[in-house]
């Protein structure tokens, strides 16, 4: 009988650089492709009652599953698609194929660990090996100068430790041709949107891209950044922009689902480097990668912590309240802060938020009103596209005060952010089309329209604001 060796498709959506199938194909004559939609993440709520994930990143899973069927088909091979509990399917597809080995990535987090905790349990039992591959990080965790749980809780130590030193390895090549599935696998309907409690959607026409999911999009997207537009060159002094598609990479949906390498990346990057420019810019984008490998170090060394109200420090705020009546309208961007309320609703309507947004949004909920810093990284959990735990929830953790951060308390002025990036109010214009007929010396300053002002520039339905914002005035 041909050796067998089912390959579980988790958070590693393509077919360049993916260890799971290049270890497969050596070691089997027969590699069957799984993914399973796991009925807990696409349907069930997180601890505050959010959708655990939300309709944009539902959409984006889909096309990438769909996308990395067809690459499969291309190469003679299928992809086997499931809907249900993981542990349960594979095992049975294991049993009943007589397969030798299942291989995954690995991953670090509580309930992923939890699904191939099982999984290893049931397929134990029946002799049928777990194989855990890498595939997540830029670096290989045997590469980095000291053990995970030794990793500096500094970013800035991390990246001096290392970014001289480490090595990136080579990304592995796109297999050209895959085995046929064994006869009589039905390879299963790719599920839709209903499917998961999600009604359809068109894109907003106001979203900074058409973000479209698999492989085939990120790698489009690279090249679009890198070689088509020379982009990556000048992403220093765009990278903190909130208009339009070109100000960042916007890889982050694709390499949080796996569909780009981040070792694809930095080559791609190095080679950039080598045949047109080499500047801070590009560091930069290199800079970024490191942040999100530091995040997935901190998920690994500090584990469920990063879940915690006292995050990685255990450092409760006892100010944190989950005062539902004060999280509603930040969660709608309808505090009365222009810029914080325009990032809310570009999130709201299209899964994006921009880096900037990001940290102001984060700081004016944990620091400005008071609330539970953890309802809002579960509700970034539910809304982003390109959520992926250690990255949402180190971010949560830093910018709340209880994460990696060597300031004692990190604070965001929001007035001050609003004026350095959105200085004409273009974004806020965008997004609270209340303001739209607001000039520009007060468009973050809805605060000091008069009720006559507010008459004359159709600004009646705009919130009072949560906060004194005078209070940022320096």
């Amino acid at each position: 009988m041909k050796r067998r060796a089912i390959v579980w498709f988790r958070q590693d959506l393509r077919l360049h650089d993916n260890e799971a199938i290049s270890t497969a194909l050596r070691m089997a004559e027969e590699v069957i492709p799984v993914y399973v939609f796991d009925e807990r993440t696409f349907m069930g709520k997180t601890r505050f009652g959010f959708p655990k994930t939300g309709k944009f990143r539902t959409q984006f899973i889909v096309e990438s599953v769909a996308d990395l069927r067809q690459n499969l088909r291309k190469l003679g091979a299928d992809l086997l698609i499931r809907v249900g509990k993981p542990e349960c399917i594979l095992s049975d597809f294991a049993r009943d194929l007589k397969a030798s080995w299942v291989l995954c990535n690995r991953e670090r987090t509580q309930e992923e660990v939890f699904v191939q905790d099982a999984l290893e349990q049931k397929l134990w039992a029946g002799g049928i090996e777990l194989l855990y591959v890498r595939g997540k990080m830029l670096y290989h965790t045997q590469d980095l100068p000291v053990p995970v749980h030794h990793t500096p809780d500094i970013f800035t130590q991390f990246r001096k430790d290392n970014e001289h030193i480490t090595p990136v390895r080579e990304p592995l090549p796109t297999p050209s041709a895959m085995p046929p599935l064994p006869a009589g696998l039905e390879p299963g309907e790719l599920p839709s949107l209903t499917d998961f409690g999600h009604e359809p959607f068109e894109t907003d026409p106001r979203a900074v891209l058409p973000f479209k999911g698999g492989e085939t999009e990120g790698l489009r997207r690279l090249r679009h950044y890198f070689w088509e537009k020379d982009l990556v060159a000048t992403y220093k002094e765009t990278r903190n922009g909130l208009l339009g598609g070109d100000y960042s990479s916007k890889f982050s949906p694709w390499l949080s689902q796996g569909c780009l390498s981040p070792k694809l990346v930095y080559h791609e990057l190095k080679r950039y480097e080598r045949e047109r420019v080499s500047n801070e810019s590009t560091y930069w984008l290199f800079f970024e990668l490191l942040w999100r490998d530091f995040f997935r170090l901190m998920g690994k060394k500090h584990g469920n912590h990063i879940f915690l109200k006292g995050g990685i420090q255990n450092k409760t705020q006892k100010c944190w309240k989950n005062s539902w009546e004060t999280f509603k309208p930040w969660a709608e961007g309808k505090t009365g802060v222009p810029f914080v309320d325009a990032n809310m609703r570009e999130l709201n309507a299209t899964g994006w938020m921009s880096n900037r947004g990001r940290q102001n949004v984060a700081s004016f909920l944990a620091k400005d009103l008071k609330v539970n810093w953890q309802m809002g990284a579960e509700y970034f959990e539910s809304q982003l596209l390109d959520y992926d735990p250690c990255s949402n929830w180190g971010n949560w953790n830093y910018v709340a005060g209880v994460g990696s951060d060597p300031r004692e308390d990190r604070y965001f002025n929001i007035l001050t952010q609003a004026k350095n990036y959105d200085p004409r109010g273009e974004f806020v214009r965008l997004w609270c089309p209340e303001l739209r007929q607001v000039p520009i010396d007060k468009i973050h300053r809805p605060d000091l329209l008069t009720p006559a002002d507010r008459q004359e520039f159709g600004v009646n339905g705009y919130p009072k604001p949560l906060v004194r914002i005078e209070k940022w005035v320096s």
